[in-house]
């Protein structure tokens, strides 16, 4: 996957409250203080600081801890195109554990294709080092948000 670590641009979002991602309200990113730091071209960067609770009985990141940080990124890549105006229900995630990691987290997440309602995206997470701890795909039918 060589394309995922180009960035895509800064997020407008910069210094959102917690609880927002990309302009939309999660309260799951608030409990995980998850950082939605890039957005846009189809991409999405999504940081997420290491705490003793995010880990697992060897100090690891727990996977479902992965799971809920990579689908929280491949969503943002879905609506990245207008990421105020759409939300998305998650159709089926896919996750492939590669090494236990520690510490921050990176995902990087690109939409592959979007459809008019169902849109397919693919990531990797990495810890502060650039390790690759994880990879995962999914499909996500896309929502306009009605505010």
């Amino acid at each position: 996957m060589s394309e995922l670590p180009l960035l895509p641009p800064p997020s407008p979002f910069a210094g959102e409250a917690p609880g927002q991602l990309f302009g939309v309200p999660i309260p799951l990113a608030a409990a995980f203080k998850l950082a939605g730091t890039h957005i846009g071209n189809e991409r999405a960067r999504i940081a997420m600081p290491s705490a003793p609770a995010y880990g697992n009985s060897r100090g690891d990141v727990h996977g479902g801890v992965l799971a809920m940080l990579m689908d929280c990124a491949l969503a943002a890549a879905v609506r990245s195109h207008d990421p105020a105006r759409f939300g998305v229900a998650t159709i089926d995630l896919t996750m492939h554990y590669v090494t236990p990691g520690q510490g921050e987290v990176i995902a990087l997440a690109v939409c592959e294709r979007r459809g008019r309602s169902i849109s397919f995206a693919r990531g990797e997470a990495y810890d502060s080092a650039g390790k690759l701890l994880a990879m995962a795909t999914g499909t996500f039918k896309l929502l306009e948000r009605i505010a």
